[in-house]
């Protein structure tokens, strides 16, 4: 269950705080209320949406005003980013018997939007805002992102596979792994004061490696963000845009691995520099790493899949024909992927 965002009121001084785009603000009224208050009554900005949530029981008196029952809660919400600092403004005003306002809290919010976004939907796009992102259903109908074991060799001269290689030394790598977007917009001095932090969980990090394309001097540098040994990943310079990861796997599912692997990325506010940063909202996503599938090779095959490389130095046309005499012979069905399905990767087969 996500942790509640409360912000504290006061009748003595304004208040002030950040909120993620369509999320809840709960506004804690208790310790504000004047004494001698019997009444309340809210109002907001246009973007700002406000709900009352009360037991059945309670009811909004004659004035459009709520009585100061223990039950009630105010909670607003806002569904627009905001352009510059403290732009959305909500007021409760405080009321006694005779009907005289008492007393008025203020509250300035400021409302970003922060969301981390893989191929939801399986089909090779990721797109924002998508439902549910932290659950994966199988089958034709069902969604979350697929994660590659990178257990191939496309570094030139490497040793090993390229998941043993803790950098990106091409980028016929990056075919390999799966993308990862990280969004974020709002006024850029938010983002100088809060901190977004991309983390993953001590056990799942021996099972995947992270790395985030950052462009220096107009080249593209893969950096090792997260993996084994690295938790948490706090991003620099953020404003309103996009940062994009590539996410590896290391481990195939076994006994002790479902293969499933979750990442998130938080808001944190940070009251003093060197204090640990308290989390205001944190967006999940979840990829299941794909199964290695061992077929027998004592069976008679049904059918063979095999990619069709015709760009690059070593395409693969003669094998094609050589592999198409064969599985006639064999009375074997034949279905050739294009590149456009396979991304030019030869050993998906």
């Amino acid at each position: 269950m996500p942790q509640r965002h409360v912000v504290q009121m006061s009748t003595s001084h304004a208040s002030y705080g950040v909120c993620v785009l369509g999320t809840e603000v709960f506004l804690n009224t208790r310790r504000c209320t004047p004494k001698g208050a019997t009444s309340f009554d809210v109002h907001a900005t246009s973007a700002v949406t406000v709900h009352i949530t009360h037991s059945p029981m309670t009811k909004p008196m004659i004035n459009s005003r709520w009585p100061l029952d223990p039950d009630i809660e105010v909670v607003v919400t806002i569904d627009v980013t905001s352009r510059t600092v403290n732009d959305n403004k909500v007021k409760i005003s405080y009321y006694g018997r005779e009907d005289n306002e008492l007393s008025v809290a203020w509250l300035y919010l400021t409302c970003v939007d922060v969301s981390l976004d893989v191929d939801l939907s399986r089909n090779g796009r990721v797109k924002s805002k998508g439902k549910d992102k932290a659950k994966w259903t199988w089958g034709p109908d069902g969604q979350g992102a697929v994660l590659l074991v990178n257990c191939d060799r496309d570094s030139p001269g490497a040793g090993g596979t390229d998941s043993g290689q803790v950098d990106i030394r091409t980028t016929a790598d990056l075919q390999d792994m799966s993308v990862m977007l990280l969004r974020t917009q709002g006024p850029s001095a938010i983002f100088a004061e809060y901190q977004v932090v991309l983390h993953v969980s001590e056990s799942d990090a021996d099972k995947v490696r992270v790395f985030h394309a950052i462009r220096e001097d107009s080249h593209p540098h893969y950096k090792p963000v997260l993996g084994p040994g690295k938790l948490s990943y706090v991003l620099d310079d953020v404003g309103s845009g996009e940062n994009t990861f590539y996410v590896e796997g290391l481990a195939f599912p076994d006994l002790g691995f479902s293969g499933l692997v979750s990442f998130s990325a938080s808001l944190l506010e940070v009251p003093h520099k060197n204090s640990p940063g308290t989390p205001i909202f944190t967006d999940t996503v979840v990829f299941r790493v794909a199964p290695w599938i061992m077929t027998p090779n004592t069976q008679q095959p049904l059918e063979v899949f095999v990619c069709s490389i015709q760009q690059g130095s070593d395409p693969n046309k003669v094998f094609l024909e050589g592999l198409q005499v064969l599985l006639r012979k064999a009375n074997c069905k034949l279905t050739i992927c294009s590149e456009v399905e396979t991304r030019s990767d030869r050993w998906i087969q």
